[in-house]
Parts: structure tokens; sequence; C-alpha cells
């Protein structure tokens, strides 16, 4: 019987691979150790099923993995790269575990029934891989962009000047997350001999910009680094000086999200003093409201101005609109002007009749967008002279019967979700949280805020008294801000432990208090596990056994047990003493 079933077995795939060898349009995926079953009668079935199944998951779509399998996988890459490859312990960190694409790959090469770390230390010891693979992943980069940057090398030393300019824009503070933009958008300037890229960044602090602004600066316009000083830049930063605006105020507003035009920028400055605007008006303007600047490179005021210009407003009753309403030229509230105004011009409405409506009811026009007038008046079965004199009467009402959204109420605040409202029994809160947010950066009415709502627990007074401990500490406001939107749970704490953990981080471990803006994280790990991994840290150092400074995220991020692989084993005394250290954690 047995005979019989393998019999029928082999006949089944001597078929399948005689097809394969001469149909082309079946699928070749079929390992082709495969294909010798008859050279080898001894074959076994179980490992031409596994490897089948093995090459189909590579093959085809990533197939997601245990977290388990994902930790086991990304040790044994760290230990590739650090220990067979001679890669620096802070770089073949980062890379194993900021390449999961990279990993899952390389998971599905081996058998998921035996042993991951030992299959694939196997694997890995007979098959190098492409370096640049998970290297550039780690920068930041994703799987879609990776194919055409990929140059015909396979180890990364092979590339030495590449490497030595990412070591130079590392070791200037640039998060190793931001380089693959870094390299996508100016892939020139990691071509440069030796000490010329530092020379570059050095150039941009002779300006006048301090370190924190010019490492912004490079990751939102990375093309900055090529050729000499930017021209165009360096005259947009004379003309903010000219209006009385201090050189690092761009950092608090750069987004690598946004593309940046310093030439446009140049124009638009440029545009309002020829409109009138005096220097004062102007950087009182650019200071309370740097969107008008540097959203869109200032195109959306060139828009708005123009439309209203021809509306019939006189430049002071411009200048009066756009101080009374900052948020005129923010997200999608210009636009949201337009259509409104466009609204009213296409059911006919007289221009002056039109400026007087915007100049009364700008805020509201600005939040909502608009039907379009044939959509509405069909909606309504009124002609567009009657629609024209409800607009006049009641301008408020127009929004409400030609917006896209359901408003129950006009005065509604933009970005205060109804779901939000009845889920909090003091809406008085929510809108004081939300107006923190605002504050912070976030946009009204976005997805964006809507998170930040769930993730931040407290009263909007709690958080703002929290977010005031880390300004008074010495940090830069805008640090402080883009450290809350990367780490949120650092506003969940009280103000003792947020002053207790910076407390200990510069006054008992000696580092930077700026250390915590490249890791915000730092402040959200318990003071126990911070100051029982220190500790060993520190006792390490003082033998010469651990380098001095080490990145912050290198010692708590990690697990238990890679810390004392990679660390308390260090030394020979290490385990000893780190098993006191965590007896006296314990009775403390």
């Amino acid at each position: 019987m047995l005979i019989r079933l393998l019999s029928k077995t082999f006949l089944r795939f001597s078929v399948m691979f005689s097809l394969q060898l001469h149909c082309p349009w079946v699928s070749p995926s079929f390992p082709a150790e495969s294909l010798n079953l008859r050279k080898n009668p001894c074959f076994n079935l179980q490992k031409i099923f596994s490897s089948y199944s093995i090459r189909a998951c590579y093959t085809g779509s990533t197939a997601r993995i245990s977290r388990f399998a994902q930790t086991e996988a990304q040790d044994v890459l760290f230990d590739y790269l650090h220990c067979t490859r001679n890669f620096h312990f802070t770089d073949a960190e980062h890379i194993s575990k900021n390449s999961p694409i990279f990993v899952r790959n390389l998971v599905s090469k081996v058998d998921n029934g035996q042993d991951i770390a030992q299959s694939l230390s196997r694997f890995l010891r007979f098959n190098p891989i492409n370096e640049f693979e998970p290297f550039f992943e780690s920068l930041g980069l994703s799987s879609s962009e990776l194919s055409p940057l990929l140059p015909n090398l396979m180890f990364l030393s092979d590339d030495e000047i590449m490497l030595e300019n990412y070591h130079v824009l590392c070791n200037y503070g640039i998060p190793r997350s931001k380089i693959g933009k870094m390299y996508k958008e100016g892939a020139e300037c990691f071509r440069y001999d030796f000490g010329v890229l530092a020379s570059k960044l050095q150039a941009y602090e002779e300006l006048g910009l301090s370190k924190p602004t010019v490492i912004k600066l490079v990751i939102c316009c990375p093309r900055l680094l090529i050729g000499g000083v930017n021209m165009e830049f360096f005259q947009v930063l004379e003309k903010l000086k000219g209006l009385g605006i201090k050189q690092d105020w761009l950092r608090g507003y750069l987004s690598d999200k946004r593309t940046y035009d310093w030439n446009k920028m140049l124009s638009t400055m440029c545009f309002l003093e020829e409109m009138g605007c005096s220097s004062k008006d102007i950087g009182r303007l650019f200071k309370n409201h740097p969107g008008f600047l540097l959203e869109g490179s200032g195109k959306n005021i060139y828009i708005l101005v123009g439309l209203l210009l021809k509306l019939g407003l006189v430049m002071e009753e411009l200048l009066f609109l756009l101080q009374q309403h900052p948020r005129i030229l923010a997200g999608n509230f210009a636009s949201n002007l337009c259509e409104a105004v466009q609204f009213m011009s296409e059911i006919g409405m007289e221009a002056e009749d039109i400026v007087k409506i915007v100049r009364t009811n700008t805020r509201i026009l600005g939040s909502y967008p608009l039907l379009k007038p044939r959509t509405v008046l069909k909606r309504l079965k009124i002609n567009p002279d009657k629609l024209c004199e409800v607009i006049k009467d009641d301008p408020q009402k127009f929004i409400s019967i030609a917006s896209q959204s359901k408003i129950s109420s006009i005065e509604e605040i933009p970005g205060l979700d109804r779901r939000h409202k009845e889920a909090v029994n003091d809406g008085r809160h929510l809108l004081e949280k939300t107006t923190f947010l605002v504050r912070l950066g976030f946009a009204e009415n976005s997805d964006e805020m809507l998170k930040a709502l769930k993730q931040f627990r407290g009263r909007g007074d709690q958080l703002q008294e929290r977010f005031n401990c880390l300004v008074n500490s010495g940090l830069d406001c805008h640090d402080v801000s883009n450290m809350i939107k990367v780490a949120p749970p650092v506003l969940n704490q009280t103000k003792d432990v947020i002053e207790k953990k910076i407390g200990y981080l510069v006054n008992c471990l000696g580092y930077p208090l700026e250390s915590v803006v490249s890791f915000p994280t730092y402040l959200c790990y318990d003071i126990e596990r911070i100051r029982l991994r220190f500790s060993m840290y520190v006792w390490l150092r003082e033998r010469g056994a651990a380098k001095p400074m080490l990145a912050l995220s290198t010692i708590l991020a990690c697990s238990d047990a890679r810390f004392e692989r990679y660390f308390v084993n260090l030394h020979p005394k290490g385990p000893s003493e780190w098993e006191r250290l965590k007896k006296s954690s314990s009775l403390s």
C-alpha cells in the first residue's frame, strides 16, 4: 500500500516537472534540486514540500512573522554585521533594528519549523547579503524607493566615500532615519571627498545659524549642501534679519514633509513690500504666523491677495484682514475662502456684496469646504437670485446649507469633533486640550489632531504645565514641540517625574540636556530602569570596558538579554555587579 502511494506521488511530481521544463507558462518557482528526483530515488517529500513553500513565500508578498522570530532575526543580523562584517556596534544595531522588510525576507529564506537563530546563522555563513538593502531601509527609505538607489555593489565597505559622508552626518547630529531622504534628494553630497561635507555644514553655521538649525535645514532641504552656500537662501536670511527676525526662527517651522523654494519666499517678501506693508508689519506677520511665508513657499499669499484685490479690497483692508485672521493661509483655509468667493460670484452676486460678506465672515467662510452651486440650487429648489438674497440676509446660514459636512452649529469650533464632545464630560477641558495642540502645530480639523487627542492624557492646563517644565529646564520651545510629536507619552507624566528624569540625566550622568531631543523616549522609561541600566554602564565606563557618552537609545532601548550580552558581559566581573545592582534596586 505504501509503495503504491509513493509511486502515485512520484508520477504526479514527474508530470509537474515535465510541464515545468516544456511549458513556459508554468511557474519556474519549483526548487532546482527537486528536478533530480530520478537520479536520487531516496528523495525526501517533506523536504520538497518545505522548500517549495519557502520559495513561494519569498517570491510572493512577504508573509508576516511573529514578534519572537523578528527579534531573533534582528539579533542574528546584528551579530553578522558586527562580528562577521566588523560594522561599528551603533551602525550594526541601527541597521538590524530598523530594516523590518529586509528581516522578514531573510526569515522567509529558512525553514520556520527549525530554530530561527540557528537556521539564519547557518544561512548567512554561506550566503552573503547585499548590505545596501538593509542599510538604505534603516535610513528611512521605503522598499519602492530602494531599487533605483542600489549601486552595483554588495558590501558597504566597498563604497568608502559614501560611508565616510554618512558618518559625517551622523556625527554632526542628524538622525539616521532622516539621512535616507537626504540621500534620495541630494545623493551628490555623499560623493564628496574627505572633509568637504563637514566644511559645507560649517559654512552654514558661519552665516550665524546654530547647529540645531543647520541640522533641521539640511534635513528639509538637502540640496543646500550641493555646491556653495545657496545665495537665494542667504538673501532670505538677510531679509528676515532686516525684518527683525532671528535667523534661528526658521528651525521651529520647517518640516521635512514639505519642499521649500527660497526664490519664491524672496519674491513673497518683495511682493508684500510692494503692496505697501512696512517692515514692522511684515515682521510681525511672519513671527506670529510663519505659514504666510513657509507654507507653499509663499505661493498661497499670491493667490489669495490677488483674488481679494480683484474683488475691490484696498491695501489697508488686506493688511487688517491678514492680521485679524492669522489662519487665513494655513491648511485649507485659503482654498475654502476662495471657493466661497467663487460660489457667490457664480450665482451672480455683486462684487460689492461679496466684499462685504468676506469682511465680516472671514473665519466662517474659510473653515468649511463647499458644494458646487448647481448642487445647492438643486437641493434647495430655488433660483440663483433667491439664493443671493438668503446669503446676504444671513451669511452664516450660507455655510450651513452649502457646506460639504453636516454642521450642528455654525459657531462650532473647527477641529473639535462631536464624538469627542460626547465622550468628555467637561467640554471646556477638551477645548483647552485642542487649543494646546493647535499651539503645538497640529492643524485643526485634521486626522493628526484627532489622533493626538486620544494620545495625550490630562487637561489642557496640565499638558501646558508639563510642556513649560521642559522649556524651563533649558530646552528650545520648538525642540520640545517636535519631541512631543515623536513621543506623546512624555506629556502623560507629572511635572515632578519629568524634572526627576532630567535632573538624573544632567546632574548624575553628565549628559547634555540636548541628548533628549534626539531620543525623547528617554523620558518615557521608568526611572528604575534608567537608574539600573546607567549604573551598570557607568560601572563599565569607569573600568574602561565601555565607550564614554554612548547614545541614550543604545543603553535603554535594547532588551534585557541584549543588554546583558553586549554590556554586562564586557567585563569579567560584570555579571556579579549586575546582579548586585538588581538586588539593590529591588530593595529600594
